[in-house]
């Protein structure tokens, strides 16, 4: 089933007529996605329309309409990619024989935490960017914001019809869950901490897209290699939206240094002071932003070594990214792989077994998926005939969480006492001034075809719109 039903009340092409039960608990649980959506959403574009994209089918030569909207009014819905004929597990103990149409009972509490984890990341995202719509540089600029929270709000319908399906009242009660908990809050937070970080510029709007919706592909990449064949389906689908997030963080990174540059080359000076006098972002700051970004979302694939990793492998719950492309024997069992360690004061390589190390293997991917984005904005740098260039700090830079969590490393990997790492933070990472800076360029322009001085225009509009194409209409 490619087609989506959009005469029912919830859009789906899961049937979802044919199971009143479920159809009922999803339908109890909508109003109360709308409230969330109403006191959580975007702030004050209620009654915005919206040049928005909506999914009308998962076939992949055209699954998407164009059209304005109303974003209380988008039709949030279900949507799977169709069904494997015969499709078998590819890896772990239960390798070679058919994927799970239902949750195995001794998979259950792991395949739910799995579910949960994923579905919290979602509404945390809408959370983090929730004022940004009142400072967007462009109405190009902030259709594209709205583009990315909806699609949010879908994934998380798309994890609620997991657990509401196949996890009886336990699944409800944590769909109900998803709900409650709020980003940044003390007593209720989201449940991984870089979605509790704030978004209050659109800099960190650009970087958390590239960066931390990088996490997101690779981790819903590793989901649909998944055992649990309704896991594996739904994840699918939304990576073919995920990919429109981390198209809006390159783009919009580019855009920035894009127009940094021009600026240098039309005052001829590098000075960061005159630079933001003239109402731009100087490059270090950028790579300042740069560094925080990419530390916070490593921390997002977990400790570097996992026994809950090697079980959910041997397990068939959570596979490696494009495991169907690798050439072993997608079980694992006595190989090794290299993480990094500290010993006698020194960072040093140190084989463990593999099986142990997933948390690395997909941490390592993505950081070769992420040097490429930034070797694309250095090329824009190298255009306008500048010397400077960003770089992704050490793996081990400003970790909270696994073997480098407590030590002090440099972004050029060398562990350094506490006395260096404070005397020398301020050019690591953002500094209040830098994000008091940043906030004070912050400012909505709502003119089709105007963009704030401190960004350039895109080189197209979305849909092969133009790029003055008045993108959102207030009313």
């Amino acid at each position: 089933m490619t087609s989506i039903d959009y005469s029912e009340k919830i859009p789906n092409n899961v049937n979802l007529a044919g199971d009143r039960t479920l159809q009922r608990a999803l339908e109890q649980w909508q109003p109360n996605f709308i409230s969330w959506w109403k006191d959580m959403g975007p702030e004050g574009s209620q009654s915005f329309d919206v040049y928005l994209r909506t999914a009308v089918s998962v076939d992949p030569s055209g699954w998407a309409h164009f059209d304005y909207v109303k974003m209380p009014e988008y039709r949030w819905g279900i949507f799977l990619t169709p069904a494997q004929q015969d499709r078998t597990i590819q890896f772990g103990e239960h390798k070679g024989q058919p994927a799970w149409q239902e949750v195995p009972g001794e998979h259950r509490a792991n395949l739910r935490r799995i579910i949960v984890t994923q579905g919290d990341t979602e509404p945390a995202s809408v959370e983090q960017q929730r004022h940004l719509g009142l400072t967007a540089p462009s109405l190009y600029d902030l259709r594209n914001l709205f583009q990315v929270n909806v699609e949010e709000g879908r994934h998380l319908w798309a994890m609620v019809y997991l657990l509401q399906r196949y996890f009886g009242r336990d699944g409800r009660e944590e769909a109900e869950a998803l709900l409650e908990r709020r980003s940044g809050d003390e007593d209720n937070p989201r449940i991984l901490g870089a979605f509790n970080e704030r978004t209050p510029d659109w800099l960190s709007f650009f970087m958390f897209t590239y960066f931390t919706d990088r996490d997101g592909k690779f981790q819903l990449s590793a989901l649909t290699e998944s055992g649990f064949d309704p896991l594996a389906r739904t994840t699918k689908f939304m990576l073919t939206e995920e990919a429109h997030h981390m198209f809006v963080g390159e783009s919009g990174v580019s855009r920035v240094i894009q127009r940094t540059c021009a600026v240098m080359n039309q005052l001829k000076t590098d000075d960061p002071k005159t630079l933001r006098a003239a109402g731009v972002i100087d490059l270090e700051t950028i790579q300042r932003y740069l560094n925080f970004h990419y530390a916070v979302t490593l921390d997002l694939f977990g400790a570097d070594q996992s026994s809950n990793a090697a079980m959910f492998y041997s397990a068939g719950l959570k596979g490696r990214f494009e495991e169907g492309k690798r050439s072993d024997d997608h079980q694992l069992n006595g190989q090794s792989y290299k993480i990094l360690g500290i010993e006698g004061g020194k960072l040093i390589e140190r084989e463990v077994p593999m099986l142990n190390a997933l948390n690395e293997v997909l941490r390592d991917d993505y950081i070769k998926d992420s040097v490429g984005g930034v070797g694309r904005w250095n090329k824009v740098i190298e255009k306008a005939g500048l010397p400077f260039r960003l770089s992704v700090p050490h793996k081990a830079f400003h970790r909270q969480i696994g073997t480098f969590a407590g030590n002090r490393v440099s972004p050029d990997g060398r562990l350094v006492s506490e006395e260096e790492w404070q005397k020398n933070q301020s050019n690591w990472l953002p500094t209040a001034e830098d994000r008091a800076f940043v906030a004070s360029l912050m400012g909505r322009v709502a003119e089709s075809g105007k963009f704030a001085n401190w960004i350039a225009p895109p080189p197209m509009g979305i849909n092969k719109q133009p790029i003055d194409f008045e993108y959102v209409r207030f009313n």
